[in-house]
């Protein structure tokens, strides 16, 4: 066991890293740009960072029901900025503003699922694992499923028009980790590392000129 907690502070620490460093270089881009896809991807990527240092801070046996419900909101924040970052690339302001409106108000009902159940203690092994009140997934669900649809949707809509490859990796990597999210709150957290992992690989891949040795991002 002493094996499997150590693989498990291991990776979460390496993810923590990477999301901390590119959530850095989306908010520098946003700052430089404008873009406000840009600031709302990097406000998902310090979302998920806070979320991976709970993930350590459960590793390392800290526990408390504080943490947990601020965990779950958190894994909903995640998805849902990413696909407001997303949404944003259609240039709608129609679907924008009806898209936020439902994110307030399906975060909203979030929180008042976590604050009105007991969650209890739902790590095993080291990691986040465990069956959920019935009104949290619900509510949770309501917020992250239709988020990752709208990811998917756009990504398909945004690779159609530029064809970049750059743009394919981002859009794998936004789905990926929004995925993450959305596969623990459908109580298949088996894959929730795996996805952590590949999907921030993927949104350095994307976001990241790797020619140069500074590491630049694209402009």
């Amino acid at each position: 066991m002493v094996g499997l907690q150590a693989v498990v502070e291991l990776s979460t620490i390496i993810i923590l890293v990477l999301t901390v460093i590119l959530a850095y270089y989306l908010t520098l881009g946003y700052m430089r740009k404008r873009n406000s896809s840009y600031l709302f991807w990097s406000l998902g990527l310090w979302s998920f960072a806070i979320g991976v240092i709970l993930e350590i801070a459960f590793a390392f046996g800290v526990y408390s029901e504080f943490l947990i419900d601020l965990y779950l909101l958190v894994v909903v924040l995640i998805v849902d900025f990413l696909a407001m970052g997303s949404i944003r690339l259609l240039s709608s302001k129609r679907a924008t503003m009806s898209y936020d409106y439902f994110v307030i108000l399906s975060s909203v009902l979030v929180l008042i699922s976590l604050l009105t159940s007991n969650v209890g203690n739902i790590i095993q092994n080291y990691v986040v694992f465990g069956n959920l009140p019935l009104s949290v997934i619900l509510t949770s669900s309501l917020a992250t499923f239709p988020a990752a649809i709208v990811i998917i949707v756009v990504a398909a809509m945004s690779y159609r028009k530029t064809r970049s490859v750059k743009m394919l990796s981002i859009i794998a990597g936004v789905i990926v980790v929004s995925i993450a999210g959305t596969l623990y709150i459908a109580s298949i957290p088996e894959f929730l590392y795996f996805s952590e992992f590949f999907g921030i690989l993927l949104l350095w891949l994307g976001f990241f000129d790797f020619s140069s040795l500074r590491g630049k991002m694209v402009k």
